[in-house]
């Protein structure tokens, strides 16, 4: 995820003010072009924020041409080059920005950012740090900061110390969208999922055109098997910008949610010098079509940390070993323990082995984590089914047919429920609603079944037998 800064200064005075302040730039060079150049400088910005950033650069560019040591123009040009994807041009104009005015806090800041961007995480962190000093109270300083600790995969404690600056910032009268972003992802790095969605919503309530958030989510809604929910951020980045960096690895990940994986590999290789997060994602995919189980028990062999073996295992095994298949999700839990999905894979494995009891427990921890979670909901209902409590269970079934409609399984095992507890009005609505979304040619079983019990049910409703309560709308 990218950060951006794309603030423009809104006046000629701020300006003149700030050539005030700017030692080694004389109120007037020996042409006399400062007029000139300013005039330029302020076409330039009133292009950027219309969003015309071609026509931004140019005018800066003439500013610059009349100007050479115009330290705003340097910053504006490299913001708008960011804004167009083209960093490395970007990063020029930002130190040049800096060797003209080697204390200034905001344009340190923004190269200090882009640093990280690039993975110049060294460079960055002495960059950051001297924005920081210069100016103690630097937004922009302190949001790059925060995006430099989430990558570099910085200790709990210095994420929780600049969390605290970053929710004080938050807390402010008039809090910057980037502010909202960086707790967002210094709260996902801490594994407080619901706290980062809801500080990406603050940070899209301010920009609707945050791209950085609208990627986290669609990141989070596809980790929660929410594919829709994904596609909608998806669009709305695409509409935003449709050259936005992250497009591609989500676009590709969207594919492999709906099983559309050879779309998801011809994606990756229409993309030209694809970065290491879609090369990352190749290998995942790759790894994760292969059904040879003494070939990903060699790769494991040689590389024990191997994850995507691990994951591989324990997705393959868990129906016939689910044993081994618990172990493997545990190592690989171990590699990446904010990966929700290796503990969902040790959980559906508990299922399997019918290891019911902790598979609830376990379940009920990750709803806690990641609500929205359908496949952990789904998999706690079932655990619950199982062990005949019906009435949890039917608050989670019902929990996935509200979000899913055409959850035809949750339909069925709700029904079911309300059976068991003697709610034949509600058994009778969701066996129905079953009924008109079921496909014969996969649920012919069960629609089997439901017919065969749908008369008596109907007699002991009849009769009126059962408890009392509100029929399910579907």
């Amino acid at each position: 995820m990218k950060l951006r800064t794309t603030s423009v200064l809104p006046t000629l005075l701020l300006l003149v003010m700030s050539f005030c302040a700017v030692p080694g730039v004389p109120a007037q060079d020996e042409n006399g072009n400062e007029g000139e150049a300013i005039a330029f400088f302020n076409q330039g910005q009133d292009a950027h924020e219309k969003g015309d950033l071609k026509a931004a650069i140019g005018l800066y560019e003439k500013a610059i041409k009349l100007l050479p040591e115009f330290p705003e123009a340097e910053l504006q040009r490299g913001r708008a080059f960011v804004s167009l994807g083209d960093l490395a041009t970007a990063e020029t104009a930002f130190r040049r920005a800096v060797a003209l005015r080697e204390d200034w806090s905001l344009a340190l800041a923004d190269l200090g950012s882009l640093l990280v961007r690039r993975g110049k995480f060294d460079e960055a962190r002495t960059t950051l740090k001297k924005a920081i000093e210069v100016d103690a109270d630097s937004t922009p300083a302190y949001v790059g900061m925060s995006w430099l600790l989430v990558k570099t995969k910085a200790s709990e404690a210095e994420l929780r110390e600049m969390h605290k600056k970053i929710s004080f910032m938050a807390s402010s009268a008039m809090p910057i969208s980037s502010v909202w972003a960086s707790k967002a992802i210094l709260e996902n790095a801490l594994d407080d999922k619901r706290a980062a969605v809801n500080s990406a919503g603050k940070a899209l309530e301010i920009d609707p055109k945050n791209i950085s958030m609208l990627a986290f989510l669609a990141s989070v809604s596809l980790e929660n098997n929410d594919p829709a929910k994904a596609a909608d951020s998806i669009k709305r980045i695409e509409a935003a910008e449709p050259t936005a960096e992250e497009l591609p690895a989500l676009k590709t990940r969207l594919l492999v949610a709906n099983n559309k994986v050879d779309e998801a590999l011809k994606l990756i290789e229409s993309v030209p010098n694809p970065g290491a997060d879609l090369l990352e994602l190749k290998s995942k995919i790759v790894a994760a079509r292969t059904v040879d189980i003494p070939t990903l028990e060699k790769q494991l062999a040689a590389e024990p940390k191997n994850v995507v073996a691990l994951s591989r295992l324990c997705s393959l095994l868990r129906t016939t070993e689910p044993l081994r298949a618990m172990e493997f999700c545990r190592r690989a839990s171990e590699i990446e323990p904010n990966n929700i999905e290796h503990a969902i894979g040790y959980g559906a494995a508990m299922l399997q082995a019918k290891q019911y009891l902790p598979a609830v427990g376990l379940f009920q921890k990750l709803t806690a984590a990641a609500p929205e979670n359908f496949t952990v909901r789904a998999n706690l209902a079932t655990a619950l089914f199982q062990l005949k409590r019906y009435n949890e269970a039917k608050v989670q079934f019902t929990w996935l047919v509200e979000k899913q409609p055409s959850n035809v399984a949750a339909y069925f095992f709700l029904a079911i429920s309300h059976d068991e507890l003697r709610e034949y009005g509600d058994a009778m609505a969701n066996y129905q609603a079953f009924l008109r979304l079921a496909d014969p040619k996969l649920n012919q079983l069960e629609i089997d079944k439901v017919n065969l019990r749908l008369p008596t049910l109907q007699k002991q409703l009849d009769t009126g037998k059962g408890q009392k309560g509100a029929k399910k709308k579907s």
